[in-house]
């Protein structure tokens, strides 16, 4: 597949299944914001709870699509997201935003988790760049000083996980059931260093710029293992790994958000530092392909044991860090790599008659229409984002 054919797949991909399903199913047109739920057998349903990173990884797609393909529609929809977000997940008294709203859009789980306000940070500087609003990029700017005022380690380093409504360090800091109690993780330093990296575009500040820096020294420092090339997951306080599981998906995504960060930032040697560490990472994750060119999700190095399902969202990361690892090494495999990914999502992963993708595909190949189509974790932001990603990269090398 030349890369003038993939990235018409992909730009059909995005605006006539992906984008379309939620604009015209999971839109809340009575109450606002978007439904919180579409079971896998495409079941809306209308009073489930609305997720914070939910509605936040719904505005960062519609902005990010305004941006990159300069769509008055999807601007449009990022503007009503915006507003509902505005009007409904902020927390006025103390700040920073609610986890989860009932139906109707009162709070219903008012705690601080800070990897759901580094993806509101992500989102609303998005939203900037498509808008120019400032009222925006404002609130971006106050959720970073409330991470950095609450949930920085300034003794060892890094960022705890969650808090109260009224910002005090909570015992039970999970992200979700399937996570281990531990004060800091890489899932959330993963995504603060995105959230900084995007903040940063469009606003040069020194803190921010050396607390993105500090974000990727503690990924070369603590969570890449030095041995395997993998991330490790769990940390205590003081960063002793209390992980043994392998993520292949958050290998191939950290492995090109580190470079974007670095580009963000404008720093050559940087970039030339982490060229090596990128192409290692990604190295790591394609242990994780199975005989169809898909990644499973994870393995427990301690046990053996593979989770051998493929959920949407590893592969759609693969595209992207695949196709990045292609243009940092020049070498075809990679991009090879790449396009197996992409076919892989289309006969297994798309569904062309409802739209959006199924949440996982079985070992043996049987779609998942048990977990949900849309909900609290399923969005448009990974399949998304790997679609306007590769269209921007083939538009600058083609």
């Amino acid at each position: 597949m030349n890369q003038n054919l993939l990235k018409k797949e992909l730009s059909d991909e995005l605006n006539s299944n992906i984008l379309p399903f939620w604009l015209n199913k999971m839109k809340d047109n009575e109450r606002g914001g978007y439904y919180g739920r579409m079971s896998g057998e495409n079941q809306l349903v209308a009073d489930a709870p609305k997720g914070g990173i939910l509605h936040a990884r719904i505005l960062w797609t519609f902005s990010s699509a305004a941006v990159r393909l300069h769509s008055e529609e999807y601007l449009a929809e990022a503007k009503r997201t915006k507003e509902y977000i505005f009007s409904h997940f902020f927390d006025d008294q103390f700040g920073g935003t609610y986890w989860m709203l009932h139906a109707e859009g009162t709070p219903a789980d008012d705690k601080k988790q800070i990897y759901s306000q580094a993806f509101f940070i992500y989102a609303l500087t998005e939203y900037h760049r498509a808008s120019g609003d400032e009222e925006a990029l404002e609130m971006a700017i106050e959720l970073f000083r409330l991470i950095e005022k609450y949930s920085f380690d300034g003794d060892c380093n890094g960022y705890f996980e969650a808090y109260s409504r009224d910002w005090v360090l909570l015992e039970d800091l999970r992200l979700s059931e399937k996570d281990a109690n531990e004060k800091k993780t890489m899932n959330t330093h993963l995504h603060i260093l995105e959230a900084y990296s995007n903040l940063y575009r469009v606003w040069k500040d020194n803190h921010l710029a050396r607390q993105l820096n500090n974000l990727i020294d503690l990924f070369l420092e603590k969570i890449i293992d030095p041995v395997s090339g993998h991330l490790n997951l769990f940390f205590d306080e003081e960063w002793c790994c209390k992980s043994t599981l392998h993520s292949y998906g958050h290998d191939i995504e950290a492995s090109w958000l580190l470079e974007e960060a670095a580009l963000v930032l404008g720093d050559e040697a940087l970039l030339l530092k982490l060229k090596p560490v990128t192409l290692r990472i990604a190295d790591a994750a394609v242990e994780g392909m199975n005989e169809h060119g898909a990644l499973i999700n994870e393995r427990n190095w301690a046990t053996g044991h593979r989770d051998n399902r493929c959920d949407w969202w590893p592969q759609a990361e693969a595209v992207v860090g695949f196709f990045n690892a292609w243009q940092l090494s020049g070498e075809e495999e990679w991009l090879n790599k790449t396009c197996n990914s992409w076919q892989f999502i289309k006969q297994h992963l798309v569904d062309e008659d409802n739209g959006e993708w199924y949440w996982s595909v079985s070992p043996e190949g049987e779609q998942d229409r048990v977990n949900d189509k849309a909900g609290f974790w399923k969005c448009p932001y990974h399949n998304g984002r790997m679609c306007l990603e590769l269209i921007e990269r083939i538009n600058k090398d083609v």
